[in-house]
């Protein structure tokens, strides 16, 4: 989790603006959702081979 301190003479709207774009650049949003429900192994390869085709189908129109 990132640490943002307030520096002087810096407004809350700033820091906060700093604070999110800290959080978005180390991911942790993302990491949290991803962990949100577990999914098992063989469903994780089912969604990465549904990408794969969607990806080649793209690909070759």
């Amino acid at each position: 989790m990132p640490k943002t301190i307030v520096r002087e003479n810096e407004t809350i709207e700033e820091t906060l603006k700093r604070f999110k774009r800290d959080v978005s650049r180390s991911g942790t949003l993302q990491e949290a959702r991803k962990r949100e429900h577990y999914l098992k192994p063989s469903d994780i390869r089912k969604m990465k081979k549904r990408a794969m085709k969607k990806t080649q189908y793209r690909r070759s129109n």
